[in-house]
């Protein structure tokens, strides 16, 4: 049987939830298509973004800050803290949740930005052995969704910032044209799913960890009104201009990869998702690029097939930190698999409030991501 390729991206049959038109194109293009449509990035993004800009400076009157950013030490968030505030004149507040498996690379783009550009940090750090044991017990679960307790710390941890300092806007990095769109079914995560694993598998209670409960959002949201606001998104942004610009003004540092500034994240994209699931997410980011006209479907197609880039002795670390024997090891990357069905969640809750989060969308107080891939019913598909 001929494994089908989408004829925009590098996306083929076996990516769960796929489906193609009588063209041959995908439904994750198509799904592109509409957000590309609903935020140019020409002449009308310009508009909007300084639109946008006004609207945190007037927020911000009185006030210490303008708005806040999440940061890693990754290029999107480093660049966009250049840009607002030397471009755009922007108080911001960085925000970062310590998972403690920071890269010293991350670590040192962090200050090095922060301090040069006069910008405050606000840092909320895990207890080290209560996150291990979260991340054990998740693992030990059997399921693929390793990273969701730092995505949700990042998510809680900016909210409570942005409540501490009564800061209205909340700067997201992330860029759909760059980094392309996850398959529905590759990612999931919800704070009741995380504390379900972790009920199951877990010893430590979470006290340091700010889990993103539902109620929590839904405050945040309503009462609070913290907006998100994804600026990439209406920008003509080269990753690879800013990568130099960073390293010259600010002796900013590449990392090898997206999303590998975190010695965790690096594990999960260039080890365990290729490894244990046969997933290797750097086909969205290489998707991204062909269907943006950056790279031709030969050269992603080609580059998918070199290994993923890992620093040399992560997996020794991840080892010894979790305190894993190489067999321990072997068991847990050999245990059947399990998907976030099998345990609590919030997927059908997000389901039935799908009018509601469509609205919120519409208000900026979520994500229009969140909207598309958490309230919209989608098979999963088991791999066992």
């Amino acid at each position: 049987m001929i494994n089908q390729i989408c004829t925009k991206c590098i996306y083929d049959a076996k990516v769960p939830n796929i489906s193609f038109d009588d063209r041959g194109g995908c439904n994750y293009c198509h799904q592109i298509e509409e957000l590309d449509a609903k935020f140019p990035n020409d002449e009308r993004g310009g508009v909007e973004l300084d639109r946008l800009v006004e609207e945190m400076k007037k927020a911000g009157k009185g006030k210490k800050y303008d708005a806040l950013i999440g940061v890693s030490g990754g290029c999107d968030s480093s660049y966009l803290m250049h840009k607002f505030v030397k471009d755009y004149g922007l108080r911001l507040l960085a925000v970062h949740f310590d998972n403690t498996w920071n890269s010293t690379v991350a670590t040192e783009n962090i200050h090095c930005m922060t301090e040069k550009l006069g910008v405050d940090l606000y840092t909320h750090v895990v207890d080290a052995a209560e996150f291990d044991d979260m991340l054990l017990a998740v693992l030990k679960a059997g399921v693929k969704d390793i990273e969701m307790a730092t995505d949700l710390g990042l998510a809680s941890t900016m909210n409570m910032a942005a409540e501490k300092h009564g800061i209205k806007y909340k700067i997201d990095g992330h860029s759909f044209r760059t980094e392309g769109s996850a398959p529905m079914g590759w990612v999931y995560m919800d704070a009741k799913y995380l504390q379900s694993a972790h009920k199951q598998y877990g010893s430590m209670p979470m006290k340091s960890f700010p889990n993103l409960w539902l109620h929590k959002q839904l405050k945040w949201m309503l009462f609070n009104r913290i907006k998100s606001i994804r600026p990439l998104y209406y920008m003509q942004y080269d990753k690879e201009a800013a990568k130099d610009l960073l390293a010259r003004e600010y002796g900013w540092q590449w990392y090898g990869g997206h999303h590998l500034e975190n010695r965790l994240t690096t594990f999960y994209h260039s080890y365990f998702l290729p490894t244990r699931w046969n997933t290797d997410f750097r086909i969205a980011g290489y998707s991204a690029y062909c269907r943006d006209g950056r790279m031709s479907r030969e050269e992603a197609l080609s580059l998918m097939d070199e290994d993923p880039h890992m620093e040399q002795g992560l997996l020794e670390y991840v080892k010894k930190r979790l305190r894993l024997s190489e067999t321990e090891f072997d068991e847990l990357m050999n245990l059947p698999k399990q998907y976030y069905v099998d345990f609590k969640n919030y997927k059908k809750t997000f389901e039935r409030m799908r009018p509601f989060f469509y609205l919120m969308a519409k208000w900026e107080l979520i994500p229009w991501s969140f909207y598309i891939k958490y309230t919209i019913p989608h098979e999963v598909i088991r791999d066992n």
